[in-house]
């Protein structure tokens, strides 16, 4: 047997619990199918793919579709096979060895992830006890580590807290590197830091196609940068990394965008209605401005609840065992319907359960041996 490399022995790959389930609300995706319009136009476009050659390398036409979206040119949008590779393509070509980068924990882990297997050193600074971060922290963090890039995800991934303009304005007048926000979540958000995104910042905000546009299952993610940046970026990039299938998916689907607005309102509205349940109950519950919801039972350990939510035929995702986040869980907005099922089953498993701290309880197929999830994007 092969050794791995020497940094990489103490890294686990990504894992999430997979249960059988009526109604599946722990990995962040949109509980609704794309249009049926989308489908057909798909359908209809594939069948006209020039299969025998190779696809539009620098894909053209998605990055001008995405560009007109937000307001900016085609030369400042890269796109990739979801908005882990283009995290991945920036952290090989603005990290690696003997570079550093920060997160500020409790986070999106796959940051971390990608940097430590480019082989860069990471520092973690810390949010405060009800997750926000505190502008003394950022201050300290980069004076320290002087990192070559560092990580804001907003709203941020489990917490679903959205981070201040002052914040992302604060990390861009200190940080002496790359600043990159990660927008996965944005569109259920109140403001957007792609105003902010210009040639003379080094910043760059990142977005995905599989929440608010239902493309979880095609992975397809893009970012928005200054033009000197996204050109590095071809630098390290595979050649003829986005397949044709994708481009033409990611085409169609921004021509829906009345329909995928529509769709964010009700989850919106969702997500609220869920938010004030919660707070009927006893539970400690975290503002959100996502298409989840994170929060924590007061007399009830997170993994009996988790099991007990399970066994009413519910999956949501256990945080309990994540750093900072003991006892919490998280929940995905769904349809309406599934919704009320969560909050049905949620209300019948706090009623049922002991009372108790310790959050040692069986897992449901066998996902004990399961290492810890990690947050999805």
């Amino acid at each position: 047997m092969i050794p791995v490399r020497d940094d990489l022995r103490a890294l686990e790959g990504y894992h999430s619990a997979q249960v059988d389930v009526r109604v599946r609300l722990n990995t962040n995706e949109s509980p609704f199918p794309p249009p049926a319009g989308f489908r057909d136009a798909v359908a209809a476009e594939v069948s006209r793919v020039d299969w025998h050659r190779y696809p539009d390398r620098a894909a053209t036409e998605l990055r001008q579709a995405i560009a007109a979206l937000h307001g900016v040119d085609a030369d400042q949008v890269f796109v990739a096979n979801g908005s882990n590779e283009v995290l991945q393509t920036v952290l090989l070509a603005y990290a690696g060895p003997g570079r550093t980068v920060v997160t500020f924990e409790p986070t999106y882990q796959m940051h971390a992830q990608i940097a430590r297997v480019t082989g860069a050193a990471v520092v973690e600074g810390d949010r405060g006890d009800d997750f926000t971060l505190d502008p003394s922290e950022v201050e300290r963090v980069l004076a320290e580590a002087q990192p070559h890039v560092v990580f804001l995800t907003s709203p941020n991934n489990p917490t679903g807290l959205v981070e201040p303009r002052e914040r992302v304005e604060q990390l861009l007048a200190l940080a002496p590197g790359l600043v990159v926000v990660d927008e996965a979540y944005a569109q259920f958000a109140s403001w957007s830091a792609l105003d902010l995104v210009d040639e003379t910042r080094p910043l760059v905000v990142t977005r995905t196609f599989s929440k608010t546009w239902s493309m979880a299952g095609a992975r397809l993610g893009y970012l928005v940068g200054p033009r000197w940046l996204v050109a590095e970026l071809d630098k390290v990039v595979l050649p003829y990394h986005l397949d044709a299938v994708k481009q033409i998916a990611g085409c169609l689907a921004l021509r829906y965008s009345d329909e995928m607005n529509d769709r964010v309102d009700l989850l919106v509205s969702e997500r609220n209605r869920i938010t004030a349940a919660l707070r009927t109950l006893p539970i400690e519950v975290f503002d959100s401005g996502a298409n989840f919801v994170l929060f924590r039972p007061h007399s009830v350990g997170g993994r009996a609840v988790w099991q007990g939510l399970v066994d009413r035929s519910v999956l949501i995702r256990d945080c309990s065992s994540w750093p900072r986040l003991e006892n919490c869980l998280r929940v995905t907005v769904g349809t309406p319907e599934e919704n009320t099922e969560f909050l049905d089953a949620l209300a019948e498993t706090l009623a049922s359960a002991p009372a108790t701290t310790n959050d040692s309880g069986t897992a449901a197929a066998n996902d004990s041996a399961v290492p810890a999830d990690i947050p999805t994007a």
